[in-house]
């Protein structure tokens, strides 16, 4: 059997159609200009992480050099290791003369001496805020003992993540001939990753206005912090090969927007995009509740079970974005590989909750078991099998 045709599709009671109706628009429409042209930004994407809903989405699976923007995985390597217990961020590190010699002063950089006894959060604020090229180095070959030990966590933690269109050839995205390279869409699982996993961390290295060292201040170059209600990170890169990109986050409302933008040939356009971008997310859509938190939304069957069934829940609120000019109302169903096999665990990961706007990508949600349902002994087996014949 193939998996299309293991598929349950169960569609929602008719009681929120009322509800999920789009009425008339009160907001002035977003300008058409606030959506950059491929022209602007060969590669462009903006998706409610909250929602799971893409709201844009331009060559998000091509495949591009990110830059400096390779910086956020090094980030996010630390931040895993910090979080489970492997790395303290008041721990030092020695800068290795040779790593002082080669990038001193190269491209971005916390100028950091030979011998100097750097914290490593003085270290990681230098690479999300200012883009270390020189931390990157010293952070990577501090903890891991050596750069190309450091790039298989890099590429490791990229392979757990789904990010399976890219690959990690530096710490800091120093042009390497092409061998490192990502997609938007990669990009954005790892700043949902970064946000969703790390929040005290991210909320603490990611998205600082400045950062000083050793008696120099310098200022984060990202276009919409400070400039976009919410903004707060997330990097910057850029290359003459690379062209200016970005990946940029913001939450307003409780509503938490991710944006990549690729292949933009100026700074003080990207900056622009940037910016209009982000505010079209946040302004060109009527944002409404669908359902609230643990709200049983169908149910799946199951083989093998004390019971026949489990009920699925969601695990947040539910919200949907629809396009203020949109006429035509919202449908969403359930959808999971099924029927499932016990045992299943309470708040076990079992289905989606798939949300249609017309016009956009559909939004998955997940759907967790409300209940655990264990393995049937044997007469319950035989009870399951007999009322099975009569359905």
């Amino acid at each position: 059997m193939t998996f299309s045709a293991l598929i349950h599709r169960l569609i929602l009671a008719t009681a929120f159609a009322a509800f999920l109706h789009v009425q008339p628009a009160h907001a002035q429409k977003a300008s058409s200009g606030a959506v950059p042209t491929a022209d602007e930004a060969p590669i462009a994407l903006l998706i409610d992480v909250t929602s799971g809903q893409v709201l844009f989405a331009r060559n998000e699976n091509r495949r591009f050099v990110p830059a400096s923007i390779t910086k956020t995985m090094t980030v996010f390597v630390a931040f895993e290791r910090i979080s489970n217990g492997t790395l303290d961020p008041a721990s030092t590190i020695i800068v290795p003369e040779a790593v002082s010699t080669e990038w001193f002063g190269k491209g971005s950089s916390m100028l950091l001496p030979p011998q100097a006894e750097v914290r490593v959060s003085e270290l990681l604020t230098g690479i999300a805020t200012v883009s270390a090229n020189d931390g990157s180095i010293v952070l990577a070959s501090g903890l891991a003992g050596s750069v190309p030990a450091w790039l298989d966590e890099m590429n490791n933690a990229a392979r757990r993540l789904g990010m399976v269109n890219s690959h990690f050839g530096t710490p800091n995205g120093w042009p390497d001939d092409g061998r490192t390279f990502t997609t938007a869409n990669d990009l954005f699982l790892l700043a949902k990753a970064m946000i969703e996993r790390h929040p005290k961390l991210y909320a603490e290295y990611i998205g600082q206005p400045s950062f000083a060292y050793n008696g120099i201040t310098q200022v984060n170059r990202d276009p919409i912090l400070g400039r976009i209600a919410g903004a707060d990170g997330i990097k910057t890169g850029f290359t003459s090969e690379a062209g200016f990109g970005f990946l940029g986050s913001a939450k307003q409302n409780g509503q938490r927007l991710v944006m990549v933008l690729g292949g933009v040939d100026r700074n003080a356009l990207r900056a622009k995009l940037a910016r209009e971008f982000m505010r079209w997310g946040f302004e060109a859509f009527e944002r409404k509740r669908l359902l609230q938190k643990s709200v049983i939304v169908g149910s799946a069957r199951v083989q093998g079970g004390d019971a026949r069934s489990v009920n699925l829940i969601t695990d947040r609120q539910v919200y949907v974005n629809i396009p203020r000019e949109a006429e035509d109302g919202v449908s969403y169903s359930v959808i999971y590989d099924g029927p499932l096999r016990a045992p299943i665990n309470a708040g076990e990961p079992i289905g989606k909750l798939r949300i249609s706007v017309p016009g956009m990508k559909p939004a998955l949600v997940p759907l967790l078991a409300e209940q655990s349902v264990e393995t049937a002994g044997f007469f319950r087996t035989i009870y399951n099998g007999v009322t099975g014949w009569f359905e």
